[in-house]
Formats: structure tokens, C-alpha cells, sequence
């Protein structure tokens, strides 16, 4: 924050708030008056005081109109202990759903609701119950908004920056300045004056009592400058009017607490208190001024002018900016108090306003509205988003008029539509959305999977409409939509389904019903590998839609056909090849087809034929990652990138994309191709558990006959190896989908990866050799690398890395090189022929899908000139030449994966020399390895290892693992933290928790108890209340014990090795426990409640 700018004075956020502000004008102080108070009166206030000023810690549990969701520290104080008030700033108590303590000043901590939040100005209310203190004598706080004056002298009693206790001392110095303009787009208190005083509060003093020598409340802290010493308070005129409504409120109940109602009226416009000089350059006549002199308490200096009108507002084309006013029902009124009395009393009634506008004198009668009635009081979540009707507070600063259908965040949906916060939906599914209640009737229509156009507006860009294309989530990485309403009653929001569960019409893309839908790709942790366009002569069912959900009848017709799917290609000249068999008819049909689309596109003039021939495999890739399963480390929610399609047929398509592009399985994947205008769907369905690709599987017919027509798969050569000096065609898309080609010379075909950990780790390329040229098209572009007849040597592939400055600061940068495409045909192969592995449902058909075997060691090659001196001998030295006179190596061990096979036997710094008695120079001769144990007809899962310690050769007998390429399959999210099983990023660090290894937090939700208690990401859970949790399952078992409301005792390992105690109270609420899994019978992700309220 620079200098000369506003803040709310306010809440330490356990994260450091920021926001626009604006620059304050030049301030002159008034003499001071003389204080008769002595430090032994102060310290008699104080001692009376500061037993009822509380610590609150605040959680907005959702984000809600101004406010975002997170935790923060303020201060509150005691006003009726009978009762049990306690009074606070507005943005303290929030608009929208919190969870609050209050903590005295003996640390005694209670449980607080909240009663009232005003929705204008900036003090609210939280209940609490008096006899759960039972260990502190306090008095209650008194109000005396009358004893305000300049010159008094002050104290600020509050949590100043986190403290708990502080004392600022100042001199109110002004009683008229203007209310502080925080936020454009936050919360801005407006139509009162506020108190200035250089007593200098910062984050925290929120809410804080500003007291005089007496021990009265005089006023009460809001906000400060950034760039001084100057605090803002709020007067407490209307505080004491909302008190004592409060009072009464509770006072004439009996046995069941209800909600107050304190009447609140607007005109829905904005005033500033202008002096007579400037009223007067308005166009204020001087009879009129002499008239409101006349009328006006001694020493006024100015009148109310109109500052601006909500659109539609009772004041809308009655009333403009620049209107002075003058009189309110026959009175003259010049004062915001005097204003606000009488149109608080005036709720639903008309009131007369006498203005000057230029000069000339005008009478306008206005409705008064109640204010409450425009205050949002509910919201609607729907894939993480929450919706709101537009509350005058934004309305105000947008300009807007109240009601409309606000974003207050944007969640998983609407981000990947690219829709910002503070949107205002005004179209979806071509219906037009003037409310909230329209817009949950139009999501109750669309199916899962459907696109639907949206049409929104941002107060940035106000006066354009934008369109996007929403898609509604495929998978269930939400809960059903649901609908949020306060009940002020209990201080909760009560929670209910938005949408009712009966299957009703769909729109969209989709015209079939949820239960219907046939999906047309999967989601899946299984990987799909292949080859050069190998066929598949499965029949698919023909659907209507682009997308949508699984059709249970038609999977099993689907499953029951995958028996005839006698020939899925052939594998010559090490390459799979294959050719589709169709009737001449249909043949004839496609080639029409083909020749109509490839007459209406051209080639650039200049194209190179490599880059011709590969143009109508490639395929650019979009991915998203929902923030509610961010597993293993993913470092970011949106994805790029260019991939190959390597499989195409009438029932299945498969595309390689390097998993910088797809990360995880967990996302949502839409593919974009270069030879035909069409966008579609694709499903994860492996991932190699070591090498920087992933495949990516995409239903054929979604394309339509034209589009299947003219996509082609690519053809592999994997043999013969690339050496250095060959040309190669890089060959890529741009974001607008135009092929680029240019021919590069290898440089480096062998060149070993050293990717260090990132500090949130993530998955890293290890064991992997990649090929490096002498030109590219920089970090950010990938594609292939081809031979002139536009065969495949290559994936040209992202590789993701953390460069470190400091060990506070990194930063995330990106690489390319080219990855051989053996390591691709290795697992293609499995695929084609029939893998080991779990069947998983792809585009209906099960299909057996491969295990890897893997030696889960990290390894690292160096200079047989160095290793000469670790002691490496001379014999062996010629042993490895002869093996490998191009790299001269040896393999080193960096580190072993913690819980893996060869953990406990091999150690840091060994040298590799030989596997079964076969000399060893690089990584593929320990895949090479591996890929014999599982030809072998014997049952042996382990490698015979020569290695070099300290000087001293050594046999060992290692055992391998077997990976499948599903990736992470389940996590569980609990009070707002995502659990996981640690990932290999994680095991690779080499340290798993003695307890049984744990669970492992690998992100948490603003607005949980998790982050209210410090629960957060990168450590183990290894004890719940005592209990282990080694795994997902008795971590399950656990939590599914615990109440709501309950303090949990969580003991964590760090991934530093720190162990930690710490408690954490459960909120089932707003907070359920639920897993996310992925089921390989519909590859579909499920979510499953495991606790909730019942």
C-alpha cells in the first residue's frame, strides 16, 4: 500500500490485506482543548475498561458482497453483559456466513454469533452467552456518543496488530471529516461523518472502543491512514438506536431466540457534506443560503449535496448529482444524523425533498424503501461460485441497479469460463437472468456436461457485454448446488439443495436428461497409450450431445461389444500401424466429406511437408484443475499446450501431451484441433509414473463424420535413436491454432534432467534423458519432433521447474526439450496387445490398462572422470566406455523414495555399474531392466544390482515396484484441508513420518477451520485424538467419530521433519467431511459424504 491511502483499521488477516484506497485530502487540526483528566483517572478508565474488550478471530466461511472468505484477528467490546452484546465494526461481524470466538482478556474463549451487521455503516453485533464466562469480573462498555468533541482527549483499547492488548493514545481532532473511501469495489461506509485522531491503529484495532477518562465509549474505531498516524472512528449515535432495539429484541423473548428487526429506510443515493463557498459555485441561491443559516444550528458550514443515485433506486430520475438539498418534509436539514432519523422512521412512506439544481428550486416526492429488503440475505454456491443478488453496497460502487445476479467468487465454473469476480450475470442458456431466483432456474434445466452460452458484465468494462461459454462440471468435484439463507435467529445460514433432485429437461449442448447422457470421455487416473494410428473396429453408439454423463444401459452394451474387438492393429517395423476396414459406401462418404473440408482450408505457402503431414494430428490442449482436489503439488489451475494424436479410430482417439500441460488426473480436459473446427472433451487415462507425458483419451464421434474424417494419428518412429547433427523438423500450434514448423539441428540427443524439488512438490522429471537443438520457438511452445515425412522422432514437451533465490524466494519457470517417443511405444504397446493392469472404462469399452516396473531410486549420471576418483576402477572404467563411448558414465543414486523397495538397501552417492551382470550407463538400461523381469515366465520382482560404495563393490539384490498410470485416485477434505496419500513428489524427498507415514495436507480452503487454526498445507497428519491415521482409510475412520462443534487434537509432521500439536474445532455445517474418488467403473469422480449435520 502506498502513501496517503485509507485502510479499515482493522482485522490482522492471518494473510496481509491489500486493496485500491484513495488519496485524502489536506487536513488542518483545530486547536486542542485543555484535558483536566490525571493518569490516575486513566488508569481507574482503563482498569474498568479493558476487562471488556475482547480479542475476536473471525472466520468468513464463504466469500459474500465486499468481504472474501479467510480468518483474521479484531477487537470487540461489551455493551450489555446482561444480555450478552457485543459491539464491532460491520466488516468485522461480515455480510455473509462467520464463525467467531471472542477471547478475554484472561484467555477464556467463547463461542460469539452474530445478531446485526447495519448495512451501511460500519458497526455490527455479535450474542454471546454470559454464564460461559465464568473465571473474569468485567463491567460492561457504557455509550456516550455526546461526549465527542474536539480537543478530548482518548484512548484506543484494542488488539492493535495482533497484540491482544494495546493502548494508542490521541486527541479527536475533527468531528465532521467524511466517511474514508476503503475499496472501489470493498465496503464504504457513506452518508455520516466520521471522527479523526492521530492515535495511529493498525491491523487488529477493528472494532476497539475509544474511550474518555470516564470509561465511556465515545466513538468507535473503524479504519486508518496508511501513509500516517491518522485513525477514523465511527459515531455512535446510530449505534445506541440499533442497541437498543437489540435490547428490546431479546427482552420479549421467551424460550426461542428471534431475529431483531431494526428499521432501516433508503432513497438509495449518496450524500457529501459540501461547505457554503462551493454549494455556492452549485449555483445555491444566496436567500436560500440565508434561510438554512437561519434554520441551522450555530456554526454550520455547509448543506448536503447529492453525490450520485442507484439506477432504479426510489431517488432514480428524480434526483441527480449536484443537487443541493434543502428542505425534507417542510424542514431544513443540513445534517446526515437529522437525515437518516427521519427516513428510518419514514419505511414505506413518501417523503418530500426540496432541492436546488442550478439554482432553480425544485420539489420531488420519493418512496422511502427499506433498506433490508435490498440487503442480500442469501446466496447461491454452485461449483465453488457463489451468487448473490447484488446488494446495494456494490450497487453503489458498480453503478448497478440492486438485485441482479452478483459473483462474489467465482469458484471452479465460472473461472474456467473466465469470469471475474464481481460479475454481473445477465444471460445464460440465451434466458435472460434479472435475478438469483432465474438463474437457479436455468441450472436446474442443464445436464452435467452441457456448454451453454453466458452473457455477463463487469464494472470495469461496464458499459460491454461479454459472452463465454460455461460448462457445467461432468464430474462431481462439487456438491449439488445449494442454496444459503441467513437466519438471524441462530446466527447461522441455514443451507438447502438449490435445485430439487428430480430429473427435469436439459438445454444445452446436451438434449438428453442427466441419466441419460452418454458420456463421450471419462476422466480417468489410467492412461491410454498407443502408437501410430492403430484402428479399433469396436462399434460406439452415436449421441446427440458434445458431452455429458454415462449412460449405465449404454456402457454395458458398450462393455459386452468390447469382446468383438478382435483387431486393434498390428506392430511392423517397430511402430504399431493399422488400417480401419469400412464398406465402399461409407468410405466414399468420408472421402466427400474430407475433400469439402480440405478444399475450404489451404496450407501456407511456405508449409514444409513434415509440417503438412503432421498438421491433422495435432491437437491443442486446454486444462483445468479444480481447486477442490489441487492434488500432488499442482502449482496451478489453468494449462496449455500442443499434443500429438498417436491413436484414432471410430471408437477411440488417444493424444501424448507432456504433463507440464496434464498434470494430474483430476481435471478437466477440452481439446482443440488443428484440422478441423471443433472442440471437445478428452479424458486423463495414464500417466507415467516417471516420464513427462501423458495420454488422453477423446470419443471420435463427438467430432461428427467430418470431423473424424480428416483427423489422422500421427506415426511413430521410435527406432532408430536420434544421434546429434540429425535434422528434425519442430513442428507446434500457436494459441490460434495455426501449424508452425521450422527445421532444427540435434545438439544433444542423451541430455540427463536435474530438476530439483519445488517448496510445494510437485511431480519432476527424474531418470529421464531428453534431446536438445540448436534453435526452437522458446520456452512456451511445444509440439513434435519429425523427420521430413512428418514422422513422429519426439514429443517436444514442457518440463515445469523452481528456480530459488533465496530461501524465501522462488519463482516457477518453464523449459522445453524433446522426449524419444520409445518411452512412449513401451506403454502403447501394452495398451494395443492388452496391459496387466485394471480394466477402465473408456468411451464405454473396458479396456485392460498397463502396470510399469519401476526401480524407485533417483538416479544421476557422472563423468567416468570423476567417478574415477570416488574409486572406481580402471577396469570397470573400460568396462562402461566399451558399453558407452558416446557418454562416458556412470549412474549415481541421488535418493531412494521413501516407503520404496530399495529405501532400506541402496544409499545416497552408490554407483550403479551393473544389473544382472549387464554394464549400465544410463536410464534406459534400468528400464530395460525392469521391461525383462515382467517377460520373464518366472515370477522374480527383483534386480540383481552391482554397485560402487565408498570405494567397495558390492551385489545387491533390489526390489522393483509396479505403478499404475492412474495417479492419484482419492483425497478427502476435512474442516477445509485436502488429504491426500503422499504422492511420489513428496516421497521422493526421501523422509516419511516414523508414525505410520500419515496423511499428507497438500492444500486448504480460506474460510475453513483449517485455515482459523493453522491447519495448512505441506505436512503429515499422523494422529487424530490419539489415533494413528496411516492412511486415507483410518483417517476416515477417525474423523467419522468426531461431532460438530468438537475440539479435534491433530498431532502433524512437517515436511522439515517438525512434529506439532495442535487443535482445531470441527464445522460440519458449513465444513462436511467429504472424499472425492475416482471410479474406474463409470471413469467418473465421485463425491462422497463421510459426515455431515444430519
Amino acid at each position: 500500500m502506498g502513501d496517503s491511502l485509507e485502510r479499515l483499521g482493522s482485522e490482522a488477516s492471518m494473510a496481509t490485506e491489500t486493496g485500491i484506497k484513495s488519496d485524502l485530502c489536506l487536513e488542518i487540526d483545530p486547536p486542542l482543548s485543555e484535558t483536566v483528566a490525571t493518569a490516575e483517572d486513566w488508569r481507574r478508565a482503563l482498569d474498568k475498561v479493558v476487562p471488556a474488550v475482547v480479542v475476536l478471530r473471525t472466520t468468513a466461511c464463504r466469500a459474500f458482497d465486499t468481504e472474501s472468505a479467510g480468518a483474521s484477528y479484531a477487537t470487540g467490546f461489551i455493551v450489555d453483559k446482561r444480555r450478552g452484546i457485543i459491539l464491532t465494526n460491520r466488516h468485522v461481524v461480515k455480510p455473509g456466513p462467520v464463525v467467531a470466538e471472542a477471547t478475554f482478556v484472561n484467555r477464556e474463549e467463547i463461542p460469539i454469533y452474530p445478531v446485526y451487521r447495519d448495512p451501511v455503516h460500519d458497526f455490527g453485533f455479535f450474542s454471546y452467552d454470559p454464564s460461559a464466562v465464568q473465571f473474569l469480573s468485567y463491567e460492561e462498555i457504557l455509550l456516550a456518543p455526546e461526549a465527542a468533541s474536539v480537543g478530548l482527549e482518548i484512548r484506543v483499547v484494542g488488539n492493535d496488530s495482533g497484540e491482544k492488548v494495546s493502548i494508542l493514545a490521541g486527541t479527536i481532532a475533527r468531528l465532521d471529516r467524511d466517511a474514508p473511501h476503503y475499496k472501489k469495489d470493498g465496503y464504504n461506509d457513506f452518508n455520516t461523518f466520521y471522527m479523526q485522531a492521530a492515535s495511529g491503529t493498525k491491523g487488529g484495532s477493528s472494532g476497539s472502543p475509544v474511550i474518555d477518562w470516564q470509561g465511556r465509549a465515545v466513538a468507535l474505531n473503524a479504519g486508518s491512514k496508511t501513509s500516517s498516524a491518522s485513525a477514523f472512528f465511527l459515531p455512535l449515535h446510530r449505534v445506541v438506536r440499533a442497541l437498543s432495539f437489540l435490547q428490546k429484541s431479546i427482552d420479549s423473548c421467551t424460550d426461542i431466540p428471534k431475529a431483531v428487526h431494526i428499521p432501516r429506510g433508503t432513497l438509495q443515493m449518496t450524500f457529501l457534506h459540501k461547505g457554503f463557498d462551493e454549494i455556492r459555485r452549485l449555483g445555491l441561491r444566496s436567500e436560500t443560503e440565508q434561510v438554512v443559516r437561519h434554520a441551522s444550528p450555530p456554526g454550520e458550514t455547509g448543506m448536503l449535496v447529492v453525490d450520485s443515485v442507484v439506477p432504479s433506486g426510489p431517488a432514480d430520475k428524480h434526483l441527480e448529482s449536484g443537487d443541493v438539498l434543502v428542505r425534507v418534509n417542510g424542514t431544513v436539514l443540513t445534517q446526515f444524523l437529522n437525515l437518516e432519523s427521519l427516513i428510518d422512521e419514514g419505511v414505506g412512506q413518501i417523503v418530500q425533498l426540496e432541492i436546488e439544481r442550478g439554482g432553480q428550486p425544485l420539489t420531488v416526492n420519493v418512496s422511502v424503501q427499506d433498506l433490508h429488503s435490498i440487503t442480500p440475505d442469501h446466496f447461491l454456491e454452485v461449483s465453488g461460485a457463489v451468487i448473490h443478488p447484488l446488494s446495494y453496497q456494490q450497487a453503489r460502487n458498480f453503478r448497478f441497479p440492486c438485485g441482479l445476479a452478483y459473483v462474489a467468487d467465482p469458484g471452479y465454473m465460472l473461472f474456467r469460463a473466465g469470469i471475474p469476480r464481481h460479475a454481473i450475470i445477465k444471460k445464460v442458456a440465451n434466458e435472460d437472468i434479472s435475478c438469483l431466483a432465474d438463474l437457479v432456474s436455468v441450472l436446474s434445466k442443464l445436464s452435467r456436461g452441457a456448454r451453454v452460452p453466458l452473457e455477463y458484465m463487469s464494472h470495469t468494462d461496464r458499459h460491454r457485454k461479454k459472452s463465454v461459454l460455461v460448462t457445467i462440471d461432468r464430474h462431481e468435484w462439487y456438491a449439488p448446488p445449494q442454496l444459503y439463507t441467513r437466519n438471524d435467529s441462530s446466527g447461522l445460514w441455514d443451507v438447502k439443495p438449490a435445485i430439487e433432485p428430480e430429473i427435469s429437461p436439459s438445454i444445452g449442448n446436451s438434449a438428453l436428461p442427466i441419466s441419460q447422457n452418454i458420456s463421450l470421455s471419462h476422466h480417468d487416473t489410467e492412461p491410454m497409450h498407443e502408437v501410430r494410428g492403430v484402428s479399433d473396429t469396436a462399434a460406439t453408439i452415436e449421441t446427440s450431445s458434445g458431452d455429458g454423463s454415462q449412460n449405465d444401459f449404454g456402457s454395458e452394451a458398450k462393455k459386452q461389444r468390447v469382446e468383438d474387438d478382435s483387431s486393434d492393429g498390428t506392430v511392423a517395423n517397430g511402430s504399431l500401424n493399422g488400417n480401419e476396414l469400412k464398406s465402399d459406401d461409407a468410405m466414399a462418404t468420408d472421402n466427400t466429406v474430407l475433400r469439402d473440408y480440405e478444399g475450404a482450408t489451404a496450407f501456407s505457402a511456405n508449409a514444409s511437408l513434415a509440417e503438412r503431414a503432421i498438421e491433422p494430428a495435432l491437437v491443442m490442449f486446454e486444462v483445468h484443475v479444480p481447486p477442490s482436489c489441487s492434488l500432488d503439488g499442482v502449482h496451478s489451475q489453468h494449462f496449455f499446450g500442443t499434443g500429438i494424436i498417436i491413436y484414432h479410430s471410430s471408437s477411440m482417439g488417444l493424444a501424448v501431451v507432456d504433463k507440464n500441460t496434464v498434470a494430474i488426473s483430476a481435471s478437466d480436459v477440452m481439446l482443440s484441433f488443428a484440422a478441423f473446427p471443433v472442440e471437445i472433451p478428452g479424458e486423463v487415462v495414464f500417466l507415467h509414473p516417471v516420464h513427462n507425458y501423458a495420454l488422453i483419451a477423446y470419443n471420435p464421434s463427438a467430432m461428427g463424420p467430418a470431423g473424424a474424417s480428416v483427423i489422422r494419428a500421427a506415426e511413430l518412429l521410435p527406432e532408430p535413436a536420434l544421434q546429434r547433427g540429425d535434422s528434425v523438423y519442430l513442428v507446434g500450434l500457436s494459441r490460434n491454432l495455426q501449424a508452425t514448423s521450422r527445421k532444427s539441428i540435434v545438439t544433444n540427443p542423451c541430455a540427463a534432467l536435474n530438476i530439483g524439488s519445488a517448496d510445494s512438490p510437485r511431480y519432476r522429471a527424474t531418470n529421464m534423458e531428453v534431446i536438445e537443438l540448436d534453435t526452437d520457438f522458446g520456452s512456451s511452445f511445444s509440439g513434435a519432433l519429425t523427420d521430413e515425412q512428418g514422422r513422429i522422432r519426439a514429443i517436444w514437451g514442457s518440463f515445469s521447474t523452481q528456480i530459488k533465490y533465496s530461501s524465501t524466494s522462488s519463482e516457477d519457470h518453464q523449459f522445453v526439450r524433446g522426449i524419444p517417443v520409445y518411452a512412449i511405444s513401451q506403454v502403447l504397446e501394452k495398451i494395443i496387445t492388452g496391459g496387466n493392469g485394471p480394466a477402465l472404462l473408456i468411451n464405454g469399452i473396458r479396456r485392460p490398462m498397463p502396470l510399469v516396473r519401476i526401480l524407485e531410486v533417483e538416479l544421476y549420471p557422472t563423468l567416468l572422470s570423476k567417478a574415477r576418483s570416488f574409486g572406481l576402477s580402471d577396469e570397470w572404467i573400460q568396462i562402461l566406455v566399451k558399453k558407452d563411448p558416446v557418454r562416458r558414465q556412470v549412474l549415481r543414486v541421488k535418493g531412494c523414495l521413501a516407503g520404496s523397495k530399495a529405501e532400506n538397501l541402496l544409499e545416497q552417492g552408490d554407483m550403479v555399474l551393473a544389473v544382472d551382470k549387464m554394464p549400465v550407463t544410463c536410464f534406459n538400461d534400468i528400464e530395460a531392466a525392469c521391461l525383462t523381469l515382467d517377460k520373464g515366465s518366472h515370477s522374480d520382482e527383483n534386480l540383481n544390482l552391482t554397485i560402487l560404495r565408498q570405494g567397495r563393490e558390492m551385489e545387491l539384490v533390489v526390489g522393483t515396484d509396479k505403478r499404475d498410470g492412474n495417479g492419484t485416485t482419492r483425497v478427502i477434505n476435512w474442516c477445509g484441508c485436502v488429504v491426500q496419500d503422499p504422492h511420489p513428489a513428496v516421497r521422493s524427498l526421501g523422509f516419511l513420518p516414523e508414525e505410520g507415514h500419515g496423511v499428507y495436507v497438500t492444500r486448504w480452503c480460506h474460510g475453513s477451520p483449517a485455515n482459523r487454526y493453522g491447519l495448512y498445507a505441506l505436512q503429515w497428519i499422523v494422529e487424530v485424538n490419539g489415533k494413528k491415521t496411516p492412511d486415507l482409510n483410518a483417517f476416515a475412520d477417525a474423523t467419522k467419530e468426531l461431532e460438530h462443534g468438537q475440539f479435534v487434537r491433530i498431532r502433524t509432521v512437517h515436511l522439515n521433519g517438525k512434529p506439532r500439536v495442535l487443535t482445531l474445532k470441527q464445522d460440519l455445517h458449513y465444513w462436511p467431511t467429504w472424499e472425492l474418488r475416482f471410479d474406474p467403473e463409470t471413469a467418473l469422480w465421485r463425491r462422497n459424504i463421510l459426515k455431515a449435520l444430519k
